[in-house]
């Protein structure tokens, strides 16, 4: 990936990657200028609750494939080892335990990589780190490719 604009993945954004057509086109576009983290919690996450999510609009029969696209993922979306952010663990904490305390490894992988979350969850909103949601990220994104940093 060439350098521009980092951010970190919460684990709706992996889980709409894998069912949805605009997450997986947005990582897609952006590949080229654009590095994609993510805890791996947040893939432990996002694989413990799709079949749930599948079973329940009755699209059982695509589990395996949505597990195997979510693997797939990891060839974009990097894995960020717990050991590289724990240290940031009681920071992250401070800032998100009031919202959802289970959120701090993203929050804590945004600080040690020094970048925004993309989530579609608030609870990450006021914790000091930058915040965007699917639909303003490809601003962020458009601001990290060279000539556009205005």
């Amino acid at each position: 990936m060439a350098s521009g604009s980092r951010v970190v993945l919460d684990a709706n954004i992996l889980i709409r990657a894998v069912l949805g057509a605009r997450v997986k086109m947005i990582i897609t576009d952006h590949a080229e200028h654009a590095e994609f983290f993510a805890p791996e919690v947040a893939y432990g996450d996002a694989e413990r609750y799709l079949p749930d999510i599948l079973a329940k609009h009755d699209r059982a029969v695509e589990i395996d494939d949505a597990l195997a696209f979510l693997e797939q993922l990891r060839a974009v979306v990097v894995s960020v080892p717990e050991e590289l952010y724990e240290h940031r663990k009681a920071d992250a904490l401070s800032r998100i335990e009031s919202r959802d305390p289970d959120d701090w490894p993203v929050l804590a992988s945004a600080l040690v990589i020094e970048c925004p979350v993309w989530t579609e969850d608030r609870d990450f909103f006021g914790t000091g780190v930058p915040t965007w949601t699917t639909d303003r990220i490809e601003l962020y994104f458009g601001l990290g490719q060279p000539g556009n940093r205005g």
